[in-house]
């Protein structure tokens, strides 16, 4: 029986944290890519430390002079995305830090697979909704999302001038009877500019954007603040600390609150499954709970390399659904194409949206006009319904 009183916790990170600048330039490089031609290939992984980017790994277009220009383009992609986060720190600076490229041409035994229409790779996929909030999220990691992207806000329109990029926040909330009721701790750790600011300096900053963001009824008297609790946070970013691409995957999906497959999302074209068939397992669960059909819905699919075909469709209710979860296993099957090619055209993901996922979840967010996030949307609910009945 799932248990419904208990404490449940969640973080999240900033753009500016060091893993996060490293979302973001693979996922350029990826929209980058993209732009020059839809189907392209790219699997791209970035490294950061101290006034240092280097970035690798396998890209592919239909046009070896094309790829060769694009290559030349790298320099100014990492640039523009540290310049946009705001780093212009002594050890971290967007104008003088040292970029190297080590991209080079996807190997042609994983092309000849992904060119069949096969899955670019073996794996399992999870996908989760719940109704803890509007969005089908888990409340704990979609507070903790909002709350940074509210500082980044500030940060960047100069409201809060001595914040800085790197950050972490941290929810804990109270469940009675499987419902948030209560926030028992808020963590959040801030880089700022001003080594003469103390915890309670910072604290006196964040602390209104946290209120805003958060139920008032949730914080009470008895919830723990921890802001800054080490002190000082100065050193920040990947001169603090160095990052990598895809260390931060349950950032990136549901807070530890559902299975995750293990694979990273940032730096991947949509041929490889660990990202869109992620991204469709997300959009067939937010389907069955907006439908109805259940409160709770945790989906798993899984792949073979170079096999069209998913290999295993299974859905979990949590004993909340309406009808036998069996039945919604059918119904997602039967309105969806759930190869890799059914699902890029189903969400229109040959597309340049994705360096906007690398911060703040790439789940639980608002569809975009121009296709982003198009996972989110609640279009299949009839389908679903009908298909059950």
């Amino acid at each position: 029986m799932t248990r419904k009183n208990y404490v449940f916790t969640s973080e999240s990170v900033s753009e500016g944290h060091p893993d996060k600048v490293c979302d973001r330039i693979s996922d350029a490089v990826l929209d980058a890519l993209l732009t020059e031609e839809a189907n392209a290939r790219v699997a791209c992984e970035t490294f950061a430390t101290t006034n240092r980017v280097v970035v690798g790994g396998e890209v592919g277009l239909s046009d070896p002079d094309r790829l060769s220009a694009f290559m030349d383009r790298v320099d100014s992609i990492v640039r523009d995305c540290v310049k946009d986060i705001g780093y212009e720190q002594k050890k971290f600076h967007w104008e003088t830090l040292k970029v190297h490229n080590y991209l080079h041409r996807q190997s042609a035994h994983i092309a000849q697979g992904v060119d069949r229409d096969g899955a670019g790779d073996q794996g399992i996929m999870f996908g989760y909704a719940c109704r803890e909030t509007p969005e089908l999220m888990p409340a704990p990691i979609q507070y903790s999302h909002a709350i940074l992207r509210r500082l980044a806000e500030v940060r960047k329109s100069g409201q809060e001038p001595t914040l800085r990029p790197d950050a972490k926040s941290q929810i804990s909330l109270r469940y009675e009877d499987g419902q948030p009721v209560e926030v028992t701790s808020i963590v959040l750790s801030t880089q700022h500019e001003l080594k003469k600011q103390t915890s309670g300096d910072i604290r006196a900053i964040v602390e209104p954007y946290i209120r805003e963001i958060l139920p008032k009824a949730w914080i009470t008297d008895k919830t723990e603040w921890w802001v800054n609790p080490t002190g000082t946070f100065v050193i920040g970013g990947p001169d603090g600390d160095a990052g990598l691409t895809g260390r931060k995957i349950i950032v990136d999906t549901y807070g530890g609150a559902a299975p995750h497959g293990g694979g990273a999302f940032s730096g991947k074209d949509p041929t490889k499954v660990d990202r869109s068939a992620a991204y469709a397992a997300r959009y067939l669960a937010k389907n069955v709970v907006a439908a109805g059909l259940a409160d709770r819905c945790s989906l798993q699919v899984s792949y073979a390399i170079g096999v069209a075909k998913p290999l295993s469709i299974y859905v979990d209710t949590y004993g909340t659904g309406q009808v036998e979860d069996a039945a919604i296993e059918r119904a997602v099957s039967e309105c969806m194409d759930l190869t890799p090619r059914g699902i890029r055209e189903h969400l229109s993901l040959n597309r340049p949206i994705y360096q906007r996922t690398a911060a703040y979840g790439h789940f639980g967010r608002a569809p975009d006009a121009d296709g982003g996030f198009s996972w989110e949307r609640t279009d299949l609910v009839e389908a679903l319904k009908k298909a059950v009945r």
